[in-house]
C-alpha cells in the first residue's frame, strides 16, 4: 500500500478505487467476489483506506485495522452513495479495470466533476514485478502443474478414444491432485482443433495420428501456473516433426533472449522470426507471452510495440505456436522469470516431440 500510495502521488491520482480483480486481494488480501453487490477499497492518497463491503460479506474479510478500515453496507444502503462520500472532493480517480460498467457508470453520475483513468495505471507496473516470496509462490504453481505436464509426455494420461473433453477433465482432476486449489483452464485441441489456440474441448473423440495441444494451469496459494505441451498420437509424419522443431527452436531462443533490459518486443521478434524463416509466419496468430502472478494474463506483454524493457522481476509466459488450420497446430509454453542472473524457466519438462497413445 505504500508502493501504492507513493505512485499514485507521482502519478497525480487522489483516489484509488479497487473493487473486482486481482489489484484488491494484492493490495488487501481479500477477494471480492463477483456479486451484483458492490465492495471497492477507497483508498485515498492522502487519508485513511475503506474497504466498503456488504453487510453478508464483511466475515470473510480478514480484517487488518492498521491496513485500512472496514465500512459494511446493508441491503437498505446504496453502496455509491457511500463510496462518493469517502471520496469527497477528491477529483483525479483510478477503478479497477475489472469494475463492472454498471458501478463505474453510477460512480461517475455521483462524482461528476471527477475525472477517470484505470487503476492499472497505477498497480501494474507494480503488480508485474514479483518480489521473492511471489517468485517462489509462482515456483510451487508451475512445479504442480509440471507434474501434470511430467504425465502427458510420459503418455500416462490416455489419448486415442477419449473425447477431449474427457482428457481436459483427466487434466483437470490431476492438476487438483497435485495442489491447485482451482484450476483457471484445460485446453485439449486435437487434429485440426489443435490449430485453434483457445480451443474448447469437445465431444470430439481423438484418433490415432493426430497432433494433441495440452494447455493448463491453475492457482496455488494465489497464484497461477500455465503451460503447454503437444503431444501426438503415433508416429509423426516428417511435415509436423519439421513444424515442431521450428517451434521448439523458437520457443528456445525467446526464452535465452528474455534477459533484463531487452524489450518485450524484441523477445518476440526472436520467436517470430524463426517461424517466419521456416515459412509459418502467418500461422503464429498471437503474442509471444502473457505476465503471469495473481492473474493468468497481466503485465508484461511480450508482443511487437510493446517496448517495456524486462526487469528483474517481471514473470512471464514464452508459448510461440503455428496453427495450420484444418490440419493441425503445435505450442510450447513455459513460464520464465528475469533475474539478474539470466533468464529462469521456472516449467521444466520436456520440450522433445512426445509421441502417446
Amino acid at each position: 500500500m505504500e508502493r501504492v500510495r507513493s505512485r499514485m502521488e507521482a502519478l497525480g491520482v487522489d483516489a484509488l478505487l479497487l473493487s473486482l480483480g486481482a489489484d484488491l486481494p494484492w493490495v488487501t488480501g481479500y477477494e471480492a467476489m463477483p456479486l451484483e453487490r458492490l465492495t471497492m477499497l477507497v483508498l485515498p492518497s492522502d487519508g485513511e483506506a475503506t474497504l466498503v463491503v456488504p453487510m453478508l460479506e464483511a466475515p470473510r474479510v480478514e480484517h487488518d485495522a492498521g491496513l485500512f478500515a472496514l465500512r459494511p453496507w446493508s441491503e437498505v444502503e446504496d453502496p455509491v452513495e457511500v463510496v462518493a462520500r469517502l471520496v469527497g472532493g477528491r477529483a483525479r480517480l483510478a477503478v479497477s479495470d475489472r469494475t463492472w460498467a454498471t458501478f463505474v457508470l453510477q460512480l461517475q453520475a455521483s462524482l461528476p466533476g471527477a475525472s477517470w483513468q484505470a487503476a492499472s495505471v497505477v498497480t501494474g507496473p507494480l503488480r508485474a514485478v514479483k518480489d521473492a516470496e511471489e517468485v517462489t509462490a509462482l515456483r510451487r504453481a508451475a512445479a504442480a502443474a509440471d507434474r501434470v505436464a511430467a504425465a502427458l509426455v510420459a503418455g500416462d494420461v490416455a489419448m486415442v478414444g477419449r473425447t477431449e473433453a474427457e482428457v481436459a477433465a483427466d487434466l483437470t482432476a490431476r492438476l487438483l491432485a497435485e495442489g491447485h486449489t482451482k484450476v483457471n483452464f484445460a485446453i485439449v485441441g486435437s487434429g485440426p482443433n489443435s490449430a485453434s489456440p483457445h480451443h474448447e474441448p469437445g465431444r470430439r473423440t481423438i484418433g490415432e495420428g493426430e497432433a494433441v495441444v495440452c494447455d493448463f494451469g491453475g492457482t496455488v496459494d494465489g497464484y497461477c501456473s500455465d503451460t503447454t505441451r503437444t503431444v501426438f498420437t503415433g508416429g509423426p509424419p516428417a511435415e509436423f516433426r519439421d513444424l515442431y522443431a521450428a517451434v521448439q527452436r523458437a520457443q528456445a531462443l525467446a526464452v535465452e533472449a528474455a534477459v533484463v533490459g531487452t524489450p518485450c518486443e524484441d523477445v518476440d521478434g526472436v520467436a517470430r522470426r524463426v517461424i517466419e524463416e521456416a515459412g509459418y509466419g502467418p500461422q503464429f496468430l498471437h503474442r509471444t507471452g502473457h505476465g503471469i502472478g495473481l492473474e493468468e494474463h497481466e503485465d508484461p506483454y511480450l508482443v511487437g510495440g510493446n517496448c517495456e524493457a524486462l526487469v528483474a522481476g517481471h514473470a512471464f509466459s514464452i508459448e510461440p505456436g503455428i496453427y495450420v488450420e484444418g490440419r493441425w497446430g503445435a505450442r510450447i509454453e513455459d513460464i520464465v522469470v528475469a533475474t539478474g542472473a539470466g533468464p529462469e524457466p521456472l516449467n521444466t519438462v520436456s520440450h522433445d516431440l512426445a509421441v502417446v497413445a
